[in-house]
């Protein structure tokens, strides 16, 4: 909030948006600040780069809710995207009832597995819920104050949520503080760039682009966490990748040749 309070009053965005607007606005911060938490919560429980690959499914949600909520088109290849994305995802679970009592490669206790897996998921439905919502809204707010929305709402969920579990804490000194200050701040310019992205561009493209994400998750697992993904995580990693990437491809030739014709 202090960080995006100095655009707003720069803007001169206000701090409440157009009335037909802040519906949109309120949803946008509750599911956006409620993906995030939850996909921190994946992080702790489970291997960092499974934990992405599933979040990275976001994009196959996107086109679903956008055929239900924006009447956008879901074809058959949408439903094969799907069905890959699931298989990816049940690839990095590995359910006792398809591989067996005994589950192999897995950190940490498998019941702490199978909640971040929840959680992860979860994240991505409630990533994906964002970015209809942002498409719906456009340019008619500035992103500063979609930013503001999902920092103030953020704030005040997870004020209610640490009083609820009883689990108000200073960190650490040292190390702990100074890592959850870069959370914070590294949270917010991905915030940033990514409505600044969906507004200049087109969804596609920054979605594609985003699958950085799983790439540097892999490296930054094995750099810093020393721990290397399971042949397991890259299987899921290859079908949820391909679903996301065949997804927005698509959707992207569909826009572009929308717009070619417009203007012909």
């Amino acid at each position: 909030m202090m960080f995006v309070l100095p655009g707003l009053i720069y803007y001169k965005t206000g701090f409440l948006g157009p009335k037909d607007k802040r519906m949109f606005l309120f949803f946008r911060g509750l599911l956006g600040s409620g993906a995030m938490i939850l996909l921190y919560y994946a992080f702790q429980v489970m291997p960092l780069a499974d934990a992405t690959v599933i979040t990275f499914s976001s994009p196959v949600f996107t086109s679903l809710f956008a055929w239900i909520f924006l009447k956008e088109k879901y074809s058959l290849w949408d439903l094969l995207f799907t069905i890959f994305t699931i298989t990816g995802v049940v690839l990095i679970a590995r359910p006792p009832f398809l591989f067996g009592s005994k589950v192999s490669g897995i950190e940490g206790s498998y019941t702490d597995h199978i909640k971040g897996t929840i959680a992860a998921v979860t994240s991505a439905v409630a990533a994906a819920s964002t970015f209809v919502i942002l498409r719906k809204v456009g340019k008619s707010v500035h992103y500063f104050l979609s930013i503001w929305y999902y920092a103030v709402i953020g704030l005040i969920v997870c004020v209610i949520a640490l009083s609820v579990i009883g689990e108000w804490s200073l960190p650490n000194c040292g190390i702990d503080r100074f890592l959850l200050i870069a959370i914070g701040l590294l949270g917010l310019g991905g915030q940033i760039f990514l409505t600044k992205a969906l507004q200049i561009e087109e969804a596609g493209p920054v979605a594609i682009m985003k699958t950085m994400d799983v790439v540097f998750a892999f490296i930054l697992q094995i750099l810093f966490l020393n721990h290397l993904p399971t042949w397991w995580t890259v299987g899921g990693a290859l079908c949820v990748v391909a679903s996301s990437s065949g997804t927005v491809i698509r959707k992207w030739r569909q826009n572009s040749k929308k717009s070619t014709r417009n203007e012909i």
